[in-house]
């Protein structure tokens, strides 16, 4: 009789909060972990009216803490040479808040947090775009880092190869918006803006956004560009430029990338057997509603899997309660699946 094969581990289901109200929804709907950042340039989403303020972000890891939830707070931009202080504050911030760990990109800024508070955890942000086992080793040697978040542009196959070559957490995103550019090395934002994630922590800022009225429909600008027109019966979409509509060739049509959400659950058994430490639901400027809708149908999901992951299939109405959140109400599994290969 053959031995019976151990369970596979569980991941860390990582939600996102853009405040304290979608924090709680997270929590109270089952998050393991949430990531929130403060009301600064600190952070990759410093959109007006979201994010922490120390108050806000004491109370908030009290009430994480209370239920068995982790508070993660991305300091993920790159620090500015005539604000560096600004980074290292943060990062004194989030240790005197009793966050559980921080999410850096900055190699000066981990190296600040290692030497400053080494009982703080460091995770490597997305931002870093460590997108091999070696960058993230270099990572882990210099600066302890325990745990590396992997851009949205490798294979299952390339994921569970990095996997098994480092000796940090792998985390990877499972739900959520795409953008057509690697994490850290994008720069059309700051071409129309002037600004960009990696630097002031904004893709496509609100004070460049223009809406105007267009016949009976509505027409959307980012700093004088003109991203998309939309008709009376269609929802305009926040103007990005990776996911405007253009004219190319005498056609009109998404030039760069088509609304879309990475939704990954059909993917969880094999997630989960390659063994990687925690999936993370991108979201952090959406409201707690959505937060709650989707942090609710993956503690399911990852549950269901844990107990019987032969057996597994994603149930039809998780699907289809992810389908009226996604953007462009389609998904995709994204570069997780690669078929012709």
């Amino acid at each position: 009789m053959s031995a019976s094969l151990p369970p596979p581990r569980l991941p860390e289901l990582v939600c996102p909060a853009g405040g304290l109200p979608a924090l709680k929804a997270a929590v109270d709907h089952g998050a393991d972990c949430v990531y929130v950042g403060f009301r600064d340039t600190t952070n990759a989403r410093a959109f007006a009216g979201l994010n922490f303020d120390d108050a806000a972000m004491r109370e908030g890891v009290a009430y994480a803490h209370r239920r068995g939830s982790k508070v993660l707070v991305a300091l993920n931009t790159y620090a500015t040479t005539t604000a560096f202080e600004r980074w290292t504050a943060a990062v004194d911030r989030a240790a005197d808040l009793g966050a559980d760990a921080i999410i850096c990109a900055d190699a000066a800024i981990l190296d600040y947090a290692s030497r400053t508070h080494p009982a703080l955890r460091r995770h490597l942000s997305v931002q870093a775009s460590a997108t091999n086992y070696e960058a993230i080793e270099w990572y882990r040697e210099r600066f302890g880092i325990q745990r590396a978040v992997l851009p949205r542009v490798l294979s299952l196959a390339q994921v569970e190869h990095t996997l098994a070559r480092t000796q940090a957490e792998i985390e990877v995103f499972g739900y959520g918006s795409l953008c057509v550019m690697v994490e850290g090395r994008c720069s059309l934002s700051a071409y129309a803006t002037g600004e960009s994630p990696n630097c002031q922590g904004v893709c496509s800022p609100a004070k460049a956004v223009r809406w105007e009225p267009h016949g009976k429909g509505m027409r959307t600008r980012l700093n004088g560009f003109l991203i998309d027109s939309f008709e009376a019966d269609e929802r305009p979409g926040y103007p990005t430029l990776c996911k405007g509509r253009f004219e190319v060739g005498g056609e009109t049509y998404y030039a760069l990338e088509e609304p879309t959400s990475l939704n990954t659950l059909d993917l969880l058994p094999d997630l989960m057997r390659i063994g990687v430490s925690a999936i993370k639901i991108e979201g952090r400027q959406r409201s707690p509603a959505y937060v709650a809708q989707v942090t609710r149908v993956w503690r399911a999901a990852i549950d269901a899997c844990a107990a019987a992951p032969q057996a597994f299939r994603p149930q039809p109405q998780w699907h289809a309660e992810l389908d009226a959140l996604s953007e462009g109400q389609t998904q995709t599994l994204g570069a997780y699946s690669r078929p012709w290969r």
